[in-house]
């Protein structure tokens, strides 16, 4: 089967992928850019485990195609490190769900962190616990149950909203 040159822009960089059409973003990302963070569960868009960031809004990489997201700004789980609210390589989620053990196996963990980012992007100040759970419906964990990952995105929230020292 002949293969599309795909121009994307993820985490940022400006990247050249060569994937048959019918490729979902999830394969060109784990299998043609080496980016495995996000994760290939169900294929069928019901785990959240694939969550990426397309021009900032959550979207599942196992529907998406990949041609769908050409010229666009896709943004990984890989990309969080590398953002302004980052420290030590860390997002201020990362380090909120290290704090409060909000993660078992880890599996579902990339796809909940950039949901609950696209919220406390969004929303850019203290959330709610309301909140969190319904920017994270489409994320399903089998280890955790929900109580710690609701409490590191709120922590979360505050980190980022708090006053920052700049000396």
């Amino acid at each position: 089967m002949a293969e599309a040159l795909l121009s994307l822009r993820i985490n940022g960089e400006s990247v050249h992928a060569a994937a048959p059409a019918h490729w979902t973003l999830l394969e060109v990302l784990r299998y043609r850019l080496d980016l495995i963070g996000s994760k290939q569960g169900c294929d069928k868009g019901d785990c959240g485990a694939c969550t990426v960031q397309v021009d900032g809004e959550p979207v599942l990489a196992c529907l998406t195609l990949a041609c769908a997201a050409a010229g666009r700004e896709v943004r990984t789980v890989e990309g969080l490190g590398w953002s302004p609210e980052a420290s030590n390589g860390c997002h201020p989620l990362q380090d909120a769900f290290d704090r409060w053990d909000a993660a078992q196996c880890g599996f579902c963990t990339p796809g909940i962190l950039m949901s609950a980012e696209a919220l406390l992007r969004k929303v850019g100040r203290v959330v709610t616990r309301d909140e969190v759970r319904e920017a994270l419906a489409g994320n399903l964990c089998r280890c955790t149950g929900y109580t710690k990952i609701i409490d590191a995105v709120v922590d979360a929230s505050e980190m980022l909203a708090a006053p920052r020292d700049e000396t």
